[in-house]
C-alpha cells in the first residue's frame, strides 16, 4: 500500500555552484561515498548530483521528516541498480524513520533543471 509521494525539483547550476564553492567539503555533507564516486564518474557530475539532491529531498518528504529529525541527506544514499534503475537506500536516523518500507524512485534531467518523484510503499 503507498502511504505517501514526494517530489522535487532541482537547478543543476544551483548545484554546481555549491560544489564549485565548496568542495569535498559540500559532497560529504550532502553525499555518500558511493554516491560521490558515481557523480564524480560522469563526464558531467553536475547533473547526476542535482539528481540525487532531489531524490534525498523527495524521499525525506516521504519520510514525513525534510532534512530535520536527525535525517540528514547524507543519510539517504540514492544510487543505480544494475538496470541503472535508481534505488535508496536509508542509513541511520532515516532508516529509523523508513524502516519496513520500500522505496519507487524516477528521475528526470532537462538541461537546466532535474525533477525527482519518491514513492514510499508499506511492505
Amino acid at each position: 500500500m503507498i502511504i505517501a509521494i514526494g517530489t522535487d525539483i532541482a537547478k543543476v547550476e544551483r548545484v554546481e555552484k555549491a560544489y564549485q564553492r565548496y568542495g569535498q567539503r559540500f559532497l560529504e555533507k550532502i553525499f555518500t561515498g558511493g554516491e560521490i564516486r558515481f557523480c564524480l564518474s560522469r563526464k558531467h557530475p553536475a547533473p547526476a548530483l542535482a539528481a540525487r539532491f532531489a531524490a534525498k529531498e523527495a524521499v525525506s518528504k516521504c519520510l514525513g521528516t525534510g532534512f530535520h529529525r536527525g535525517v540528514y541527506p547524507n543519510l539517504i544514499e540514492i544510487m543505480d541498480n544494475e538496470k541503472s534503475r535508481p534505488t535508496v537506500k536509508l542509513h541511520g536516523r532515516a532508516l529509523e524513520f523508513g524502516k519496513d518500507n520500500v522505496f519507487h524512485l524516477s528521475l528526470s534531467h532537462e538541461k537546466e533543471y532535474v525533477i525527482a518523484v519518491a514513492v514510499m510503499e508499506k511492505v
